[in-house]
């Protein structure tokens, strides 16, 4: 009798408790954030625009005396390695081909049907192919200079285009995309402040020679 009593109470315990709630799971998976096709294009973007800036910190070991200068070089080849290889990643696991690095970045390279392009072209911050040339053609304080004022421009133009990608509708949001996208931001604006450090001091022409 009394093991009876207790089946029964136990049977009414089990009752009591609710069965999972399908459609509130389906709510839950549904309000994660999804990326967008703002995301998937500011990956391939950023790429080309990373890779613009491998070639430009390329040219500093035969072109510049100063030491602090190859090290902020190398600091921009190491972080934006890693952050382009990040991308690649993002790209393949979310079955999006990547664009060529070169096209369009200013270098000699172009699409397959021979132009370069446009969208990379146009993106903010990028050198043409004449700055480039001009760029590879100097040495010395002159190029120190330069590379240092083409490559804030450069950087300033990845601040905006992480903005432009945060400022779209539903863009930035997917965990992975808002952390890389806070990552370029954080970099490129710690190398601004180290690189107009060495404009406002030893590169500024009133400094002493």
């Amino acid at each position: 009798m009394k093991a009876g009593w207790i089946t029964l109470a136990l049977g009414a315990l089990l009752a009591a408790v609710p069965a999972p709630d399908a459609a509130a799971q389906t709510r839950t998976t549904a309000a994660a954030p999804r990326h967008t096709d703002a995301d998937v294009r500011f990956v391939r973007m950023m790429i080309g625009h990373h890779q613009q800036a491998l070639d430009m910190a390329a040219l500093v070991p035969t072109r510049s005396q100063r030491a602090d200068l190859r090290l902020l070089a190398e600091r921009i080849d190491v972080s934006q390695r890693d952050e382009m290889a990040t991308m690649h990643r993002w790209l393949q696991a979310h079955g999006a081909p990547a664009m060529d690095a070169h096209a369009g970045h200013g270098g000699a390279h172009a699409s397959h049907d021979g132009a370069a392009d446009s969208s990379h072209a146009d993106m903010p911050g990028m050198a043409t192919p004449e700055q480039m040339a001009a760029l590879a053609a100097a040495s010395g304080p002159a190029f120190d200079r330069m590379f240092l004022e083409l490559m804030i421009r450069h950087h300033e133009g990845a601040l905006q285009m992480v903005a432009e990608l945060f400022a779209s509708e539903g863009g930035g949001q997917e965990p992975s995309i808002f952390a890389l996208a806070n990552e370029v931001d954080a970099d490129q604006r710690m190398e601004i402040g180290r690189m107009q450090a060495l404009l406002e001091g030893p590169l500024s022409p009133t400094a002493p020679r």
